[in-house]
């Protein structure tokens, strides 16, 4: 009598391991979704920048005008931004021919970056005359988000006929 009672409770014991394996009669899946916002490409540079003073006679001056920052919160996959500046005219009293510097004097130069980060390349532009907006850095074959940070040198040629003053002129960077 032992044995069938033995038996029993082996097949018992089995169906339950099989039922506790078992798939459930009904399954639903449910898709999860979630959005990355992207927000915007923005430039910073300072709003003023001193170059100094020289003394009457002098051929040039020249100094970096600060950070200037290129912020690209777009989240791109393989993107790419271009930074330019241009400058204004100098001048300085009434602004006539004598208190004019023109912006064919003004070159710039962007130096190497001073900081960057994410995925992608920076690149420095060529530099020149700012009379017509110039490169002044790119970033390409970027992924999410990144920033570059350069600080770029002004040079201003002075022409042999500027009277002595305080000149003041502006540089726009834009990025697109």
């Amino acid at each position: 009598m032992r044995k069938p009672l033995l038996a029993i409770a082996t097949t018992i014991a089995g169906l339950g391991l099989v039922a506790a394996t078992a798939l459930p009669a009904l399954a639903v899946d449910t898709t999860v979704t979630f959005a990355i916002t992207s927000a915007g490409l923005t430039i910073s540079a300072p709003s003023t920048a001193n170059l100094g003073s020289v003394a009457s006679g002098a051929t040039s001056i020249s100094g970096e005008i600060g950070p200037v920052t290129v912020t690209d919160d777009r989240a791109t996959l393989n993107g790419s931004w271009s930074a330019s500046a241009i400058s204004t005219d100098f001048t300085t009293g009434a602004g006539t021919g004598p208190e004019t510097i023109g912006n064919i004097n003004v070159t710039y130069s962007p130096g190497a970056a001073t900081a960057t980060t994410g995925q992608g390349t920076f690149t420095p532009g060529p530099g020149g005359i700012i009379n017509v907006p110039r490169v002044a850095f790119t970033g390409t074959a970027l992924t999410g988000d990144n920033s570059a940070t350069w600080n770029p040198t002004i040079t201003v040629t002075i022409p042999a006929a500027a009277v002595g003053g305080t000149y003041s002129g502006t540089v726009t960077h834009s990025v697109g």
